[in-house]
C-alpha cells in the first residue's frame, strides 16, 4: 500500500483508507462481529486510515472496538456533526474515548457550524489531541463556501465527493487544495454503489491488468487515486474480500491521462 504524504500536514497517509458510513452502524452482536472481520481483512492488506463520524449511526463506537489493542496502528479520521457547541462536546469527548483520547484528522461535516467548531479544534490541536484538522461536504452547490475556508488557513484537508460521474472538484476545488498545500480524502470513490454496480465487459477490462487492475471496483479506485491531487479514497464496504480487493488498487503503477480517459468512457457507458 503507498503511502502519501498528507498536503503540508507532516503525516502519511495510505492511499486507500475505509469509510464507514451504512456498513458499520451494527446493531447486533453478529454485525459487530462482521464489521471486526473487515477491519482485520483491512489492516492484514494495508489500509490504516479509518473515517467515521457521529451521524454515521453506531459507526465510531463500532470501529472504536473492532480496533481495540490496535489503535496505535492506525489514523483515525471522525468528524463533528452538530449545530449547538454543547452537543460538538459531548461527541468530541466520545470521539476520544472510543479512540483512546486523540483523533487524528478532525473534521467538521457538511460545514455544520464552522465558526463555532473550528477554535474548539483549533486548541485541541494545540494540546497535541488532533493532528490535522478538515473539513467536510458531498454538495456541489457547497464548493464556494469550502473554498472560502480553505483560504482562511484555518484547515489542512478537505473531504469531498470525487469519482468517474462527479468530477466538479477537478475544476476549482483541487486546484485550490494544491496551491494551499491541503491534504484531499476522496469520498465516494465508487459513486456510492452506483458507478461500480454497472461493470463493462470483462474484455473491457483487459488492458487495464498492467495496472494491476483486475476489476471494475479496482479501476475506478485506481482512476481516483491517479488524480496526484488526491491523496486517499475511502471506499466503504461490509465484506472482508472487497477489503482485498480495494486494497490492491492502492499501489503503482498509476493511470496515464489516456487510461483515465479510457475508464471514464467505460464508465459513461455502463
Amino acid at each position: 500500500m503507498e503511502l502519501r504524504a498528507f498536503g503540508r500536514s507532516g503525516i502519511d497517509v495510505p492511499a486507500i483508507g475505509m469509510g464507514t458510513w451504512r456498513t458499520f452502524d451494527a446493531r447486533t452482536e453478529r454485525e459487530q462481529t462482521a464489521s471486526r472481520a473487515v477491519v482485520d481483512a483491512a489492516l492484514a492488506d494495508g489500509i490504516t486510515l479509518f473515517d467515521t463520524s457521529p451521524m454515521y449511526g453506531e459507526s465510531e463506537r463500532v470501529l472504536g472496538e473492532a480496533l481495540a489493542g490496535r489503535r496505535e496502528s492506525v489514523l483515525i479520521a471522525d468528524k463533528i456533526w452538530a449545530s449547538a457547541r454543547s452537543e460538538a462536546h459531548e461527541q468530541i469527548e466520545r470521539a476520544f474515548a472510543w479512540f483512546g483520547g486523540t483523533v487524528d484528522i478532525y473534521q467538521v461535516h457538511n460545514l455544520l457550524a464552522t465558526d463555532k467548531h473550528l477554535p474548539v479544534l483549533e486548541e485541541l490541536k494545540a494540546q497535541d489531541r488532533v493532528r490535522v484538522i478538515g473539513a467536510t461536504h458531498y454538495k456541489n452547490a457547497a464548493y464556494a463556501e469550502l473554498m472560502t475556508l480553505m483560504r482562511t488557513r484555518r484547515i489542512q484537508m478537505i473531504q469531498i465527493p470525487y469519482n468517474t460521474g462527479d468530477r466538479a472538484v477537478e475544476k476549482r476545488v483541487l486546484p485550490l487544495a494544491e496551491e494551499l498545500g491541503l491534504g484531499v480524502i476522496a469520498m465516494k470513490p465508487l459513486g456510492s454503489g452506483t458507478i461500480v454496480g454497472r461493470p463493462p465487459p470483462a474484455n473491457d477490462l483487459a488492458p487495464l491488468a498492467r495496472f494491476g487492475v483486475h476489476t471494475w471496483a479496482q479501476a475506478l479506485l485506481k482512476w481516483v487515486l491517479s488524480e496526484p491531487r488526491v491523496h486517499c479514497a475511502i471506499p466503504a464496504t461490509s465484506r472482508p474480500g472487497h477489503a482485498t480487493e480495494n486494497a490492491a488498487a492502492g499501489n503503482p503503477p498509476w493511470f496515464d491521462s489516456e487510461t483515465r480517459n479510457y475508464v471514464a468512457r467505460l464508465a459513461a457507458r455502463a
